[in-house]
C-alpha cells in the first residue's frame, strides 16, 4: 500500500520532520531527507505491528490529492512510502465464495484491466476492506 507522507523540510539547523496522516500518531524525523524517509518507513511498520497485535487492520491510505488540500500541511512536501501490509493482516485462509457468473466475470475483467489488483482474491479483499471501513 502506498501511504502518503507529509515532510516538513529541514535544513542545516533543523531535522526533516515526517508525518503519516493515515496512521494516528505515526511520525518520524531525520537529519537528511533520505534518512527521514527511511525512519518513517520503520515507524509505519512498527505502528502496523502494534495494530495487528490489537486485532486492528492496517488503515487504508488516503488519496494524496485529498491530503494536500488540508490547510495544516501547507508548505509541506509530499511523498509516498510503499508498505507491504499483508504481514499485518494475519494468516490467510481459503474460503468458498459463491458468486453469480456475471458478477464473477465483471470482477475478473476488472482484475485483468487494472494493475491495482493481483488476482480475484485480492480484489475481493479490497472490496471487503472498503465496505468494512464505511
Amino acid at each position: 500500500m502506498l501511504y502518503p507522507i507529509a515532510i516538513e523540510v529541514g535544513n542545516k539547523d533543523h531535522t526533516y520532520g515526517v508525518v503519516v496522516p493515515d496512521i494516528k500518531g505515526c511520525s518520524s524525523a531525520g537529519d537528511t531527507l533520505d534518512e527521514a524517509v527511511k525512519n518513517v518507513k520503520e515507524a509505519i511498520e512498527t505502528n502496523l505491528e502494534l495494530l495487528f497485535e490489537f486485532g486492528e487492520l492496517p488503515p487504508i491510505a488516503s488519496e494524496l490529492s485529498q491530503l494536500q488540500a488540508d490547510e495544516k500541511y501547507i508548505g509541506w512536501v509530499w511523498a509516498v512510502v510503499d508498505i507491504d501490509i499483508e504481514p499485518y493482516m494475519g494468516k490467510s485462509s481459503k474460503i468458498n465464495v459463491t458468486l453469480p457468473d456475471l458478477l464473477k466475470k465483471r470482477v475478473d475483467d476488472k482484475v485483468k484491466e487494472s494493475n491495482q489488483y493481483k488476482d480475484r482474491s485480492h480484489f475481493l479483499q479490497v472490496a471487503a476492506r472498503n465496505e468494512l471501513d464505511k
